[in-house]
C-alpha cells in the first residue's frame, strides 16, 4: 500500500493565499476561512471536501480510493 500524504497546500481561490495544512484521515473537512480573506470556502461540485477541491494532494480517503467518510 502506497504511504498517504496528509500535509498539502490549501489555496483560497478567492485571493491566491495559500498555508500548508495536515489533513484529516477520519473526516472530511466541508468548510474551510481562509485566514487571508477571510472566505468560507467549500468543496466544488466535483469535490467531497475542501481538500479534494483547494489542495495540491486529494484527502486521504481518496488517496486510498475510496470515498469519504
Amino acid at each position: 500500500m502506497a504511504e498517504i500524504l496528509r500535509e498539502s497546500i490549501l489555496t483560497c481561490p478567492e485571493c491566491g493565499h495559500r498555508k500548508s495544512e495536515i489533513m484529516p484521515t477520519d473526516a472530511c473537512q466541508i468548510f474551510y476561512e481562509c485566514e487571508a480573506c477571510h472566505r468560507l470556502l467549500r468543496p466544488r461540485p466535483e469535490g467531497c471536501c475542501v481538500f479534494c477541491s483547494c489542495v495540491s494532494v486529494p484527502c486521504p480517503p481518496v488517496q486510498q480510493g475510496e470515498a469519504c467518510p
